[in-house]
Parts: structure tokens; sequence; C-alpha cells
């Protein structure tokens, strides 16, 4: 048994090929087990989704392709924020996504009410863990309504799914 990863994961759909191994860009090796052993279980909830490396890189794939990728990418660093333990790290975090996601005119900002926007901006030179929190939850609730259905229904994820079953 060699290291080398085998998942044959090109395939054409109406004259498109989704090539999943540029998809997951060599991510694969870091798959305990075929990527594609959960796919079916995505069209339970966007949490299935998120909940595994796959998910995230072909919900990615597909936000991307609807110029919406900053919801994952806040989502996923909100994540990795609350895991922070020391007060240092945790204020250079919270400052990246900041500047990155929260500002306005940041170069990903993403659509969230002023209100929220406000708080964020006045709290950020004194962080806590719970700093993304409410943000966090609009971005996920708009992923979950808006962008998640259209997943389900997408070239992408019906292609990975039509894949999964014929194995």
């Amino acid at each position: 048994g060699s290291k080398e990863c085998c998942f044959d994961l090109d395939f054409s759909f109406n004259g498109l090929v989704i090539d999943l191994n540029a998809l997951f860009k060599g991510r694969l090796c870091c798959f305990p087990k075929d990527p594609l052993d959960d796919v079916e279980t995505w069209s339970e909830s966007v949490d299935k989704v998120l909940g595994c490396k796959a998910g995230q890189i072909a919900f990615r794939e597909f936000l991307k392709s609807e110029y919406s990728e900053e919801n994952i990418l806040f989502w996923l660093a909100c994540e990795e924020y609350k895991k922070i333990k020391t007060v240092p790290e945790m204020i250079s975090s919270a400052n990246r996504i900041y500047s990155e996601f929260v500002q306005t005119e940041a170069p990903r900002q993403i659509n969230i009410d002023c209100t929220t926007r406000e708080n964020i901006t006045k709290n950020i030179s004194q962080p806590t863990l719970t700093a993304f929190d409410t943000a966090q939850k609009l971005i996920y609730s708009l992923m979950a309504r808006d962008c998640y259905p259209r997943f389900l229904k997408s070239d992408i994820y019906q292609g990975l799914l039509r894949k999964a079953e014929s194995r």
C-alpha cells in the first residue's frame, strides 16, 4: 500500500468535465477515507456539508461559482477563531477576520446588518471568543436558507452524488 492517492475523480456531465482531483487539489491525501463516502448524507442538512472536509471543499467551489465564497471562508475562519487559547493570538486573529470580512470595503465583505457590523467594530480592540458569533449565525442562516438548496441542485453536487452512487 503506497501513500499514493488513487481516487479516480474525473467525470463528464453535460459536456462539462468536473475534475474532482482539481476540485480537491491534492487535498485528498488528507482524507482518512474516500471523500465521496459522505456525499449522500449532504442532502440531509447544511451541517452535514460543513461538518466534513470534502463537503466544505465542494460547497466552497459552488459558492465560488456564485461569487459568494466569502460566506464559507468567514464561517470557517470563525470556527477556527473559537478554538484559540491565547489572548495575543485572539487579538491578531480577530483583527485579521475583521479586516478581511467585516469592515466596510473589506476585500471579502460579508453581508451583515449594520448593527452587527458596528458592534464588532466597537469591540474589536478588546475581542472575546464570542466576538463574531452573531455575524457567524447570520452568515450560517444565509448559507442554509439561500445557498444550500441551490448547492443541492448544482452540477457540482449532482455530479458528486452520481459518482458516489456509481462506485
